[in-house]
């Protein structure tokens, strides 16, 4: 199997532990006999420095591990989000990864179905009831995954050429 380059994108560079970490999937994915590209800026960088950094190691990666589990709130990381949106106008595959993909409605706990048969989260908003895991812009065009990094580059080799 050739070599791929692999973007890591989700909001696990906050993490406190995030260069221990990085160095973890790093490792795995040596393993698996691929290169991660892992978004950890300088201390030094700027907001745009990082910006541009990390729109350039998407275009050189091949694909996208991207982590979904709600970050800041229920939805993912928006960064992480916005890192997606670009891959697929580049036309990059996207492996996107959650602990938990039961349907919206269901992890949001929303209430419902009222009169009008639609479902509310807990702040009164309609919850789009496709029986997706995540927004439709998220699950549509993404190859969703339960688990972690592992769960991710497992559906990534089933991909891949043997």
């Amino acid at each position: 199997m050739r070599l791929s380059k692999l973007y890591l994108a989700g909001p696990d560079v906050f993490r406190p532990d995030a260069v221990a970490w990085a160095a973890q999937v790093v490792a795995r994915c040596r393993e698996c006999g691929h290169q991660a590209l892992v978004p950890l800026d300088e201390a030094h960088a700027t907001a745009g420095d990082i910006y541009r950094n990390n729109l350039r190691l998407i275009a050189e990666a091949d694909v996208v591990l991207a982590n979904l589990n709600p970050f800041r709130g229920d939805e993912p990381d928006s960064g992480t989000c916005v890192e997606i949106g670009y891959a697929l106008a580049l036309g990059k595959p996207v492996v996107g990864y959650a602990d938990d993909l039961r349907p919206l409605r269901e992890r949001l706990h929303a209430t419902g179905p009222g009169a009008d048969g639609r479902y509310r989260d807990s702040a009164g908003n309609f919850v789009e009831d496709f029986g997706l895991p995540l927004n439709l812009m998220l699950a549509v065009p993404l190859q969703l995954v339960q688990g972690g990094v592992d769960a991710a580059l497992a559906a990534l080799e089933r991909c891949q050429p043997q």
